[in-house]
């Protein structure tokens, strides 16, 4: 008898061992508990800590109230100035409600990550691209927006929504790479006009201080002099006064003048001579002088008067 009761309560034990640990549950800080009893939901949820449920009758269903980050894939999309681009964000959500995260949705990360997606490509749609490079942050609250409101349903509550990176094609980075160069080159070109201005206006008014007294010039010259000799060059500086260069610049220009004046009245006295005159070629040789024939007969010696043969040969007269 005593052996018999010794069993049943061994079995009474191993059997209520065996119910406690197929009902014992335990819900971790983070997580709650849906459980569901006989298909039907018990409210309210499960908090954390240990917890019992009924085997065979009730289901229980953990559901993570931690933010969890959501990769988005890259989506490509024409924006609303014709531009292809490719954009890829991070989402961060948690779950506020843990019974709808179960009951009105079946699968809620892959609801939320269908919907980034499909939020992402229109807003691509609605900008442009300036909006997409320079304006994310308006563009992560609109996302953030256009998320929120179908995901509160679910139980589910979007934090934050980041636009991570905007892919360009070549030709486009090409472009802007250009543009941004030649507006660049017009800025340092502005800025360089307005200097020169500057100066030129500081110059005026030092000339004119200077003008007034012509020994500061000699002043401001023998300064220049000097810094250009501190340094260690070869380079020769020698004051030439800016006075001798018009006195010979003028003198220059009167030459020229009085040059210029000659030549035309060279080209007038020649317009004035005759006709006749300027039909004579000038290098024409001048005629032979003419001898009268009895002039050449004098100046011939007579046949007389010449010496004989004999006496050339002797040598005798």
């Amino acid at each position: 008898m005593v052996g018999e009761l010794v069993a049943a309560g061994v079995g009474l034990v191993s059997a209520g061992a065996v119910y406690l640990m197929a009902a014992a549950r335990v819900v971790k800080q983070y997580e709650r508990g849906v459980v569901l009893r006989l298909g039907r939901l018990t409210s309210p949820a499960r908090g954390p800590g240990f917890t019992m449920i009924i085997p065979g009758v009730d289901r229980m269903r953990k559901v993570n109230m931690q933010i969890v980050t959501m990769p988005v894939p890259a989506q490509e999309g024409i924006t609303r100035d014709n531009v292809t681009v490719r954009v890829d964000a991070v989402v961060y959500f948690k779950v506020v409600d843990a019974a709808d995260a179960v009951v009105r949705v079946e699968d809620y990360r892959f609801a939320v990550s269908q919907m980034a997606q499909t939020s992402l490509r229109s807003i691509i749609g609605k900008s442009e691209l300036d909006d997409l490079l320079s304006s994310r942050e308006k563009l992560n609250q609109g996302l953030e927006l256009m998320m929120d409101s179908p995901a509160i349903g679910w139980g589910v509550s979007v934090d934050r929504v980041e636009i991570k990176d905007v892919s360009l094609p070549e030709t486009m980075k090409r472009s802007m790479a250009r543009q941004a160069e030649a507006t660049r080159d017009r800025r340092a070109r502005v800025i360089n006009a307005d200097a020169e201005l500057q100066a030129s206006k500081k110059l005026a008014e030092a000339a004119a201080a200077m003008s007034g007294q012509p020994a500061a010039l000699q002043l401001r010259l023998l300064q220049t002099v000097v810094a250009v000799a501190a340094e260690k060059n070869s380079t020769l500086v020698l004051p030439f006064p800016v006075e001798l260069l018009r006195f010979l610049e003028h003198a220059g220009h009167q030459a020229q003048a009085q040059t210029a004046q000659t030549q035309a009245e060279t080209e007038r006295a020649r317009a004035q001579r005759p006709s006749a005159e300027r039909t004579v070629p000038t290098d024409a040789a001048p005629p032979a002088p003419s001898v009268p024939d009895g002039a050449v007969e004098d100046a011939l010696p007579a046949l007389e008067d010449l010496p004989r043969v004999e006496n050339l040969r002797s040598g005798s007269p």
